[in-house]
């Protein structure tokens, strides 16, 4: 079977679309300390679960009710009833705790979640954030989303740089948005960026891209940091 290649850095470097999805996850793992508490939200976001190096002792919470994630179930280990909010069959370590949905979003938007990991359909350079409809399509609804947005301490968004060939990191969000100015960061297979009072500032540069063929993806305008470096990739 021949990968599927994504174009959709507007560039000719190609990357399959299973090496973009695990980069980003890898890259976000490495964001969790010890300690935290962190909640992955639907999509991509969920591939970190199976990133995050065995060595962090972070616990992964669910909106469904469940605190203990470990990662997502390969078929021989699925347990039918254990599943994460985006319907997905997981494990859970040992110890983990279950709890109804209102207990859930009690810790959500009581600040004890350290961090949320979130995908999006765009962001723009003021950090807004716009991720769970687009007009003329069929949509399951808002979720947890506008909760773990303004709830978690750190917003950080896991996505593809472009989708078909179109920029996702903005001047300004033309679609419905989720919250305005919460997102802190946000990791694509291009790099890293930092939402700053400034604007959006790219802080690592993946190896494959030059600074021009990033922005060249990218219609916010992009602060170049001065402390710029190669972000750090496993695949």
């Amino acid at each position: 079977m021949t990968a599927q290649l994504e174009s959709t850095q507007l560039t000719n470097i190609q990357l399959d679309k299973n090496t973009i999805r695990r980069r980003i996850a890898w890259r976000v793992a490495q964001e969790m300390d010890d300690g935290d508490i962190v909640n992955l939200g639907i999509g991509l976001p969920t591939l970190v679960a199976n990133e995050v190096d065995k060595d962090v002792e972070l616990l992964l919470q669910a909106e469904n009710g469940l605190l203990g994630i470990d990662s997502l179930a390969i078929e021989q280990q699925s347990d039918e009833d254990l599943v994460n909010a985006g319907g997905q069959h997981i494990t859970a370590i040992k110890g983990a705790c279950y709890f109804n949905s209102a207990d859930s979003f009690a810790i959500i938007r009581g600040g004890h979640v350290d961090a949320t990991v979130l995908g999006a359909l765009q962001v723009d350079q003021k950090g807004n954030l716009a991720n769970w409809i687009i007009p003329g399509k069929m949509v399951p609804g808002m979720g947890g989303a506008m909760d773990l947005v303004v709830g978690a301490k750190r917003v950080i968004v896991a996505m593809e740089h472009t989708v078909k060939g179109n920029p996702k990191l903005l001047e300004e969000c033309t679609l419905p948005l989720t919250a305005t100015g919460q997102v802190d960061l946000i990791i694509t297979e291009m790099g890293v960026f930092e939402i700053t009072p400034e604007g959006m500032v790219m802080i690592e540069l993946a190896p494959e891209f030059s600074i021009e063929d990033v922005q060249k993806a990218t219609s916010a305008r992009l602060i170049i940091s001065s402390n710029l470096i190669t972000m750090p990739t496993r695949c």
